[in-house]
């Protein structure tokens, strides 16, 4: 799908982001596990989170799709059943990583893979705590998709993680569900906790102590009625849209907060962004508000060490900011990137060069200069959602019509984002 973006004099309106995807994947497999039928509105339009219902189903979970919201009939820790085909993760390295805790623990072999993409990204940072635990896992040259998962009792252990990840933290979490005794996870860095948070609001007994997460196996988990936030990182090319075009004052409803994914708009805002909250709420233990954002000169910055870590997801988008910006854009110790979808320091790189933007690439990230301009171009996603729709950020700042070649990767988390987009451009 080609996607023609023109240059944007303001962004302007209030908009609603859809259903935090980190959110959804959580709260849809703890409510399949848990006693008694879950209500979840809000819940993720992205084509990842439905590879995560599609996985759940294929699992004997009953899952009532209503407008508007979710109803997932919970089988209990007990109740899976063995899948008759092999599990479809599609894109979605969350739905992979997070539900082979799951399925550690059950007393059957499981299939999952994925697709073209996702076969591509290495699988042994969960595999190697997993097999810790007892259960047997093969996989394609020992690391990549499709995973055999022989799941079995499963024991539990202290775990450092290597390298910080939310998503390897919540497969040990999960998995630690099974195990009898308590199950702690040690994280160099502080990364989102949205897991630690919806197993307490599931009933599950969990301890925080820095940097140090504890869950007490065999729990008794029980339905729960949820709302999930707006997405913060969908809103972030917003956000990012806004700050770049003049006259732009936009406001974005219901985004979720979370301290631990906040790092955005500290950083956003230590650069000179204009950024308000404009009210501040707790759902479920995680804070929700809205955002009032205005167009800003920002000076640029660094990323790097633990803050690289925090806003990963967001360093697409980031770097269409700093090539605006007075200073640029650093970032360092940002490796994870070449694993992601695609290569993004590549993929990024790369569209960046046909903007007329200069990068500097390392190995373990990039720099981009500030004070540049963007010209219009043919710009290619790769098959890549956050490189798809940072193009379509730079692309408003662009000095003419660009086209964006492999919009439709914008679906794998945020299939409205080009509606929304016109819907607050001028």
């Amino acid at each position: 799908m080609l996607q023609c973006i023109t240059p944007a004099v303001r962004l302007s309106g209030s908009i609603r982001m859809p259903g935090d995807k980190s959110i959804s994947h959580r709260y849809a497999m703890l409510a399949a596990i848990a006693e008694g039928a879950s209500r979840i509105r809000n819940y993720s339009t992205g084509a990842d989170c439905a590879s995560t219902l599609g996985a759940l189903e294929a699992l004997g979970v009953r899952i009532e799709r209503q407008a508007g919201e979710l109803v997932i009939h919970g089988c209990g820790l007990e109740g899976l059943q063995q899948p008759r085909v092999t599990l479809d993760a599609g894109n979605s390295g969350s739905t992979m990583r997070m539900l082979s805790g799951i399925l550690a623990g059950q007393p059957f072999l499981t299939r999952i893979a994925g697709d073209e993409s996702l076969s591509r990204r290495p699988m042994d940072r969960i595999m190697r705590p997993l097999e810790q635990m007892g259960a047997r896992i093969s996989a394609r040259e020992g690391r990549f998709p499709p995973l055999e998962i022989q799941g079995a009792p499963l024991r539990p252990i202290e775990y450092e993680l290597p390298v910080a990840s939310a998503q390897v933290k919540s497969c040990v979490l999960l998995a630690g569900l099974y195990a009898d005794g308590v199950t702690v996870v040690h994280e160099p860095a502080r990364t989102r906790d949205h897991t630690e948070i919806a197993l307490r609001e599931f009933g599950a007994q969990v301890e925080v102590r820095g940097r140090r997460i504890a869950v007490q196996g065999r729990p008794q988990l029980k339905a729960r009625e949820l709302s999930v936030p707006g997405d913060l990182s969908s809103a972030a090319f917003f956000l990012a849209a806004a700050l770049l075009a003049p006259e732009s004052e936009l406001v974005i409803e219901a985004v979720g907060l979370n301290p631990t994914r906040a790092a955005l708009l500290d950083f956003l805002i230590s650069q000179g962004a204009d950024i308000g909250v404009l009210r501040l709420e707790q759902q479920a233990g995680e804070p929700v508000g809205d955002l009032l954002v205005r167009h800003s000169e920002l000076r640029g910055g660094c990323l790097e060490g633990e803050l690289t870590a925090a806003l990963i997801d967001e360093i697409p988008v980031l770097a269409v900011l700093g090539a605006a910006s007075r200073e640029g854009l650093l970032v360092r110790n940002a490796a994870e990137l070449r694993i992601k979808e695609t290569d993004r320091i590549a993929t990024l790189a790369e569209n960046l060069s046909r903007l007329g933007v200069r990068v500097e690439v390392a190995p373990d990230g990039f720099q981009v200069p500030g004070g540049q301009r963007f010209r219009a171009a043919e710009l290619d996603s790769f098959g890549d959602h956050r490189i798809a729709m940072a193009c379509a950020v730079a692309a408003l700042a662009a000095e003419g019509e660009s086209l964006i070649a492999g919009a439709e990767a914008a679906a794998v988390s945020f299939p409205e984002f080009f509606d929304l987009l016109a819907q607050v451009t001028c």
